[in-house]
């Protein structure tokens, strides 16, 4: 059963989008259950100043990719990059082991778009 955070997350997601450059974007995949998150960041004088995320997946997955958006806004990257899965599901009030995948995408990207170029 989905925490009410969770639910909020997914029926009213915050950060929806994708934001045009110069912010960072990036897409991950899972491979297994085919859920996609993209995921991007205004970065300005070293803090992300504004987030956008689209999700293609299950409810968790775009709650995950909500909470993501919604919490990174403020923090610099190297905050962000010590974000772990443990947290994020921590943001969504818990994750049932069947939809843990979703926190682990949301990390996925948080990787790629800190270890960008």
């Amino acid at each position: 059963m989905y925490s009410a955070t969770l639910l909020q997350h997914f029926r009213e997601p915050k950060c929806v989008g994708v934001l045009p450059w110069p912010a960072r974007q990036v897409e991950v995949m899972n491979p297994i259950c085919g859920d996609i998150l993209r995921f991007s960041a205004l970065v300005e004088d070293g803090v992300i100043t504004q987030t956008a995320f689209q999700a293609k997946g299950c409810t968790a997955s775009i709650a995950a990719g909500s909470a993501l958006a919604e919490w990174a806004t403020g923090k610099t990257l190297p905050q962000l990059a010590t974000l772990t899965a443990a947290q994020l599901e921590e943001l969504l009030d818990g994750l049932p082991n069947e939809s843990k995948h979703a926190a682990v995408l949301a990390i996925d990207a948080v990787r790629a778009l800190t270890h960008e170029k």
